[in-house]
């Protein structure tokens, strides 16, 4: 094997354990991250748009009764997870304490 051979194979070796200390390191936290806040962000518009749902009095959810049709799916998803509050209470204290 020559010198060449041998650097070439040592800097594939670093190259993937340093791509992999990035992703472990910096990029999968982030991914999680910006997963939880979207998911946030979510639960957000569809309590302002359906508060109804949750015996929310509001002008608001007869105009947007109209978007149900194109939401059911994540309607459904959202409900149940609004209701399972052991879950909800769990993920947000998640949030602030590691």
């Amino acid at each position: 094997m020559t010198l060449e051979r041998r650097i070439a194979a040592y800097r594939e070796v670093v190259e993937e354990w340093l791509r992999g200390l990035y992703h472990g390191m910096i990029a999968h936290p982030a991914y999680e991250k910006i997963e939880k806040e979207a998911e946030d962000v979510e639960d957000t518009f569809m309590l302002a748009c359906f508060p109804d749902a949750f015996g929310i009095p509001s002008p608001v959810s007869y105009y947007t009764a109209e978007l149900l049709p194109y939401l059911e799916d994540e309607f459904e998803a959202w409900e149940r997870r609004m209701w399972d509050r052991g879950s909800l209470l769990e993920r947000k204290g998640h949030q602030y304490h590691f």
